[in-house]
Protein backbone atom coordinates (compact mmCIF):
# COMPACT_ATOMS: atom_id res chain seq x y z
CA UNK A 1 0.00 0.00 0.00
CA UNK A 2 1.38 3.41 -0.87
CA UNK A 3 1.91 5.68 1.67
CA UNK A 4 -0.19 9.06 2.47
CA UNK A 5 2.91 11.49 2.20
CA UNK A 6 4.43 12.23 -1.58
CA UNK A 7 7.85 13.81 -1.33
CA UNK A 8 8.45 15.72 -4.65
CA UNK A 9 12.01 16.56 -5.53
CA UNK A 10 12.74 18.93 -8.28
CA UNK A 11 15.45 21.46 -9.71
CA UNK A 12 16.16 23.42 -13.23
CA UNK A 13 18.66 25.77 -13.77
CA UNK A 14 16.92 28.47 -16.20
CA UNK A 15 17.49 32.14 -16.28
CA UNK A 16 14.86 33.77 -13.97
CA UNK A 17 15.66 37.50 -13.17
CA UNK A 18 12.30 38.24 -11.70
CA UNK A 19 13.23 35.34 -8.77
CA UNK A 20 12.54 37.68 -5.98
CA UNK A 21 9.22 38.54 -7.19
CA UNK A 22 8.41 34.81 -7.59
CA UNK A 23 8.82 34.01 -4.05
CA UNK A 24 6.09 35.19 -2.47
CA UNK A 25 3.33 34.21 -4.53
CA UNK A 26 4.43 30.63 -4.27
CA UNK A 27 5.34 31.28 -0.85
CA UNK A 28 1.32 31.74 -0.33
CA UNK A 29 0.55 28.96 -2.58
CA UNK A 30 2.45 26.32 -0.31
CA UNK A 31 0.73 27.77 2.84
CA UNK A 32 -2.63 27.47 1.52
CA UNK A 33 -1.80 23.86 0.75
CA UNK A 34 -0.46 22.86 3.82
CA UNK A 35 2.87 21.73 1.87
CA UNK A 36 6.49 21.50 3.82
CA UNK A 37 9.81 21.81 2.63
CA UNK A 38 12.38 23.77 0.96
CA UNK A 39 12.45 25.69 -1.97
CA UNK A 40 15.17 27.81 -3.59
CA UNK A 41 14.86 30.45 -6.11
CA UNK A 42 17.59 32.29 -7.91
CA UNK A 43 18.22 34.18 -11.26
CA UNK A 44 19.94 31.08 -12.07
CA UNK A 45 16.30 28.57 -11.35
CA UNK A 46 14.98 26.68 -8.65
CA UNK A 47 15.69 23.90 -6.59
CA UNK A 48 13.58 22.17 -3.99
CA UNK A 49 11.91 19.15 -1.92
CA UNK A 50 8.78 19.45 -0.81
CA UNK A 51 5.81 16.73 1.20
CA UNK A 52 2.42 16.66 1.90
CA UNK A 53 -0.60 14.67 0.52
CA UNK A 54 -0.50 14.42 -3.51
CA UNK A 55 -2.90 16.92 -4.59
CA UNK A 56 -1.22 19.46 -2.39
CA UNK A 57 1.96 19.29 -4.11
CA UNK A 58 0.82 18.58 -7.87
CA UNK A 59 -1.35 22.17 -6.82
CA UNK A 60 2.70 23.14 -6.13
CA UNK A 61 3.90 21.78 -9.71
CA UNK A 62 0.67 23.20 -11.21
CA UNK A 63 1.27 26.81 -9.65
CA UNK A 64 4.81 26.53 -11.19
CA UNK A 65 4.55 25.27 -14.38
CA UNK A 66 2.40 27.59 -15.23
CA UNK A 67 5.37 29.64 -15.87
CA UNK A 68 6.71 29.09 -19.15
CA UNK A 69 9.93 28.60 -17.95
CA UNK A 70 9.09 25.80 -15.80
CA UNK A 71 6.75 24.00 -17.84
CA UNK A 72 9.08 20.75 -18.07
CA UNK A 73 10.10 20.26 -14.41
CA UNK A 74 11.62 17.04 -14.03
CA UNK A 75 9.95 15.70 -10.13
CA UNK A 76 11.74 12.52 -8.80
CA UNK A 77 9.06 11.07 -6.41
CA UNK A 78 9.32 9.20 -2.93
CA UNK A 79 6.53 8.21 -0.36
CA UNK A 80 6.65 8.61 3.46
CA UNK A 81 3.79 7.66 6.34
CA UNK A 82 4.36 11.66 7.55
CA UNK A 83 5.99 14.42 6.02
CA UNK A 84 9.50 14.71 7.00
CA UNK A 85 10.19 18.38 7.20
CA UNK A 86 9.31 20.46 10.21
CA UNK A 87 8.46 23.96 8.39
CA UNK A 88 8.58 25.53 5.44
CA UNK A 89 11.12 26.99 3.96
CA UNK A 90 11.13 29.48 0.19
CA UNK A 91 14.23 31.03 0.26
CA UNK A 92 16.05 33.58 -1.90
CA UNK A 93 19.90 32.47 -3.18
CA UNK A 94 23.06 33.43 -5.30
CA UNK A 95 23.47 29.97 -6.61
CA UNK A 96 20.66 26.74 -6.41
CA UNK A 97 23.68 24.78 -5.68
CA UNK A 98 26.52 26.38 -4.26
CA UNK A 99 30.11 25.32 -5.99
CA UNK A 100 31.11 29.22 -5.24
CA UNK A 101 32.47 29.37 -9.14
CA UNK A 102 30.71 32.60 -10.57
CA UNK A 103 30.07 32.54 -14.42
CA UNK A 104 29.49 28.71 -14.35
CA UNK A 105 26.44 28.40 -16.23
CA UNK A 106 25.34 24.68 -16.89
CA UNK A 107 22.94 25.59 -19.55
CA UNK A 108 25.96 26.75 -21.68
CA UNK A 109 27.47 23.11 -21.98
CA UNK A 110 26.74 20.13 -19.00
CA UNK A 111 27.49 16.04 -19.43
CA UNK A 112 25.61 14.12 -21.41
CA UNK A 113 22.73 12.97 -19.61
CA UNK A 114 22.65 8.66 -19.02
CA UNK A 115 19.16 7.31 -17.92
CA UNK A 116 19.22 4.76 -14.78
CA UNK A 117 18.35 2.34 -17.53
CA UNK A 118 21.33 2.60 -19.35
CA UNK A 119 23.60 3.35 -16.21
CA UNK A 120 25.21 -0.09 -15.46
CA UNK A 121 26.58 -0.63 -18.89
CA UNK A 122 27.99 2.93 -19.06
CA UNK A 123 29.86 2.58 -15.78
CA UNK A 124 31.03 -1.12 -15.59
CA UNK A 125 33.21 -0.09 -18.81
CA UNK A 126 37.00 0.03 -17.84
CA UNK A 127 37.91 3.15 -19.47
CA UNK A 128 35.47 5.34 -17.51
CA UNK A 129 36.07 6.45 -14.51
CA UNK A 130 33.10 6.76 -11.81
CA UNK A 131 33.36 10.03 -9.26
CA UNK A 132 30.88 10.54 -6.52
CA UNK A 133 29.75 14.37 -6.61
CA UNK A 134 28.33 14.10 -2.79
CA UNK A 135 29.80 14.70 -0.15
CA UNK A 136 32.31 12.37 2.49
CA UNK A 137 29.43 11.73 5.19
CA UNK A 138 26.85 10.71 2.22
CA UNK A 139 29.50 9.03 -0.08
CA UNK A 140 30.13 6.66 3.31
CA UNK A 141 26.45 5.66 3.62
CA UNK A 142 26.22 4.21 0.31
CA UNK A 143 27.72 4.77 -2.70
CA UNK A 144 27.49 3.29 -6.82
CA UNK A 145 30.28 0.08 -7.13
CA UNK A 146 33.80 1.19 -8.08
CA UNK A 147 32.91 4.94 -7.38
CA UNK A 148 35.42 7.35 -6.65
CA UNK A 149 35.00 9.45 -3.30
CA UNK A 150 36.44 12.57 -3.49
CA UNK A 151 35.99 13.39 0.66
CA UNK A 152 34.77 16.81 0.45
CA UNK A 153 33.16 18.26 3.28
CA UNK A 154 31.01 20.09 0.86
CA UNK A 155 30.24 21.01 -2.33
CA UNK A 156 32.16 23.42 -3.27
CA UNK A 157 35.32 21.55 -2.52
CA UNK A 158 34.72 19.44 -5.61
CA UNK A 159 36.09 21.60 -7.87
CA UNK A 160 39.86 21.61 -5.90
CA UNK A 161 39.63 18.00 -6.15
CA UNK A 162 38.82 17.61 -9.20
CA UNK A 163 41.62 19.96 -10.18
CA UNK A 164 44.07 18.06 -8.32
CA UNK A 165 42.85 14.77 -9.37
CA UNK A 166 42.04 14.41 -12.55
CA UNK A 167 43.13 14.96 -16.08
CA UNK A 168 41.95 15.40 -19.36
CA UNK A 169 44.87 13.77 -21.06
CA UNK A 170 44.59 10.62 -19.08
CA UNK A 171 40.80 10.39 -18.09
CA UNK A 172 39.26 10.35 -21.19
CA UNK A 173 35.57 9.59 -19.68
CA UNK A 174 34.01 10.69 -16.71
CA UNK A 175 30.61 9.85 -15.41
CA UNK A 176 29.61 11.23 -12.38
CA UNK A 177 26.15 11.18 -9.93
CA UNK A 178 24.63 12.78 -6.92
CA UNK A 179 21.62 12.40 -5.12
CA UNK A 180 18.97 13.93 -7.79
CA UNK A 181 21.49 15.17 -10.34
CA UNK A 182 21.69 19.09 -9.13
CA UNK A 183 25.47 19.17 -7.99
CA UNK A 184 26.22 17.07 -11.34
CA UNK A 185 25.27 19.80 -13.60
CA UNK A 186 27.10 21.96 -12.06
CA UNK A 187 30.62 19.97 -11.54
CA UNK A 188 29.87 18.34 -15.11
CA UNK A 189 29.72 21.55 -16.69
CA UNK A 190 33.32 22.44 -14.77
CA UNK A 191 35.39 19.59 -16.30
CA UNK A 192 34.03 20.41 -19.80
CA UNK A 193 35.37 23.98 -18.77
CA UNK A 194 38.95 22.07 -18.18
CA UNK A 195 38.61 20.52 -21.34
CA UNK A 196 37.39 17.37 -20.87
CA UNK A 197 35.86 15.52 -23.92
CA UNK A 198 33.63 12.85 -22.35
CA UNK A 199 31.37 13.51 -19.47
CA UNK A 200 28.37 12.15 -18.14
CA UNK A 201 25.52 12.49 -15.60
CA UNK A 202 23.19 10.26 -14.23
CA UNK A 203 20.06 11.77 -14.52
CA UNK A 204 17.43 12.49 -12.05
CA UNK A 205 20.42 11.60 -9.74
CA UNK A 206 20.33 8.57 -7.56
CA UNK A 207 16.70 8.84 -6.98
CA UNK A 208 15.53 8.33 -9.99
CA UNK A 209 17.98 5.33 -9.94
CA UNK A 210 16.89 3.81 -7.22
CA UNK A 211 12.93 4.13 -8.72
CA UNK A 212 13.72 3.04 -12.16
CA UNK A 213 16.27 -0.19 -11.72
CA UNK A 214 15.10 -3.23 -9.44
CA UNK A 215 17.32 -3.79 -6.88
CA UNK A 216 18.28 -7.20 -8.40
CA UNK A 217 20.40 -5.38 -11.22
CA UNK A 218 20.85 -2.46 -9.29
CA UNK A 219 24.78 -1.43 -8.73
CA UNK A 220 24.06 0.87 -5.72
CA UNK A 221 25.45 -0.21 -2.41
CA UNK A 222 24.25 0.88 0.97
CA UNK A 223 21.51 3.55 1.41
CA UNK A 224 20.80 7.39 -0.27
CA UNK A 225 21.29 9.87 2.23
CA UNK A 226 18.61 12.85 2.08
CA UNK A 227 18.55 15.95 3.52
CA UNK A 228 15.27 15.54 5.74
CA UNK A 229 13.94 13.84 8.27
CA UNK A 230 14.20 10.61 6.96
CA UNK A 231 17.75 10.73 7.23
CA UNK A 232 18.25 8.10 4.80
CA UNK A 233 16.29 5.55 1.86
CA UNK A 234 16.88 2.40 0.96
CA UNK A 235 17.20 0.43 -2.61
CA UNK A 236 13.09 0.84 -2.59
CA UNK A 237 13.25 4.56 -1.68
CA UNK A 238 11.76 3.50 1.91
CA UNK A 239 13.06 5.17 4.65
CA UNK A 240 16.42 3.64 5.36
CA UNK A 241 18.76 2.30 9.04
CA UNK A 242 20.13 5.37 8.84
CA UNK A 243 19.51 8.14 11.64
CA UNK A 244 21.19 11.52 13.20
CA UNK A 245 22.76 11.72 16.63
CA UNK A 246 20.79 14.37 18.45
CA UNK A 247 24.21 15.29 20.40
CA UNK A 248 26.67 16.03 18.03
CA UNK A 249 24.30 15.73 15.15
CA UNK A 250 26.56 12.68 12.96
CA UNK A 251 25.41 10.57 10.81
CA UNK A 252 24.57 6.80 12.98
CA UNK A 253 22.96 3.34 12.26
CA UNK A 254 19.86 2.93 13.85
CA UNK A 255 21.21 -0.46 15.06
CA UNK A 256 24.27 1.13 16.84
CA UNK A 257 24.14 0.93 20.59
CA UNK A 258 25.98 4.77 20.90
CA UNK A 259 27.45 7.22 18.77
CA UNK A 260 30.99 6.20 17.44
CA UNK A 261 31.91 10.44 17.21
CA UNK A 262 30.32 11.46 20.64
CA UNK A 263 29.31 7.95 22.75
CA UNK A 264 25.97 9.32 23.27
CA UNK A 265 22.62 7.19 22.63
CA UNK A 266 20.44 9.88 22.00
CA UNK A 267 19.35 9.26 18.15
CA UNK A 268 16.97 10.97 16.50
Amino acid sequence: MQKPILIAAFYKFVTLPDYRELRQPLLDVCRAAHVRGTILLAEEGINATIAGERPAVESILSHLRADPRLTDLLVQESFHDEIPFGRLKVRLKREIVALKLPGLDPRAGAGVYVEPEDWNRLITQDDVLLLDARNDFEARIGTFRGAQNPGANAFHELAGYMTRKLNPALHKRVAMFCTGGIRCEKATAFLLNKGFQEVYQLRGGILRYLEKVEAEDSLWQGECFVFDERVSLDQNLRKGGITICDDCKTVVKVTDEACQHCGSSNFL
